[in-house]
Parts: C-alpha cells; structure tokens; sequence
C-alpha cells in the first residue's frame, strides 16, 4: 500500500484515448449503458439503505454498498461518477421542495405569462 493509496483493490478504469483534436474520446452507446447500469444499480442499494447523499455519507455509502460502488466506479469514469452523486441530491431536494410546495396549495405557472418584463421583452412587447 503506497502513500496515497485509498486501500480500493479495484484497478480504475482507463483513460479515456486521446482524438487526433487534442481532446478524449466519449464513452459508445455500450459503455454508457454499463455505466448507467451500474448507476442505477449503486442508486437502488442506496435507496434501500436510506442513504441520499453518498458524497456527504461516503463512509456510510460505501459500508452498505461497496459491492455497487466499486461496480459504478469501474464502469464511469471518475468525473461522471462524482456528477451522477451529485445531481442526485439535487434532484431529492428538488422533488422534496415540489412536494412541499404541493402541499401548500402551490399551483404551477403558465410558462407563456411567466417571465415578467424580461418575457414580454424577449416576446417583441
């Protein structure tokens, strides 16, 4: 075990090649899917442990799921996997605003009067 080793047997999974522009190539429609899959997979194991925030839970996360984590960490790409964590917090805090607006008798705005003068604006008003 190195110096900055995080103690994770799993290799991580390669870089992404190089295009001849300078930038990487993206992940096919088969790799994506694998991720997803295995998204997917780390998200219900979550679900079922009462865990919402893996990033702010980590060590919780990965006690009660480490099989599922190491899966989505071997089929995403590092970046993708921090993303995907994230923007699954933001969309429990979304719904759970939404809930709680409907509860309060909240009803949705029409999108075509929404906006204020900024609207009429954009609109030729």
């Amino acid at each position: 075990m190195g110096w900055f080793s995080t103690g994770n047997s799993q290799a991580a999974p390669p870089p992404p090649e190089p295009s001849q522009d300078g930038g990487f190539i993206a992940p096919d429609r088969s790799a994506r899917a694998v991720c997803w899959e295995g998204r997917d997979n780390f998200f219900k194991c979550l679900d079922r442990n009462g865990i919402v925030d893996s990033v702010k839970e980590d060590e919780k996360a990965r006690q009660a799921c480490a099989p599922e984590l190491a899966q989505f960490e071997k089929a995403c790409a590092s970046s993708w996997v921090t993303y995907f964590k994230k923007r699954r917090v933001m969309e429990y805090q979304r719904d759970q605003t939404l809930k709680k607006l409907n509860a309060e008798g909240a009803t949705p705005m029409d999108s075509s009067t929404a906006g204020g003068a900024g609207a009429a604006a954009l609109r030729g008003k």
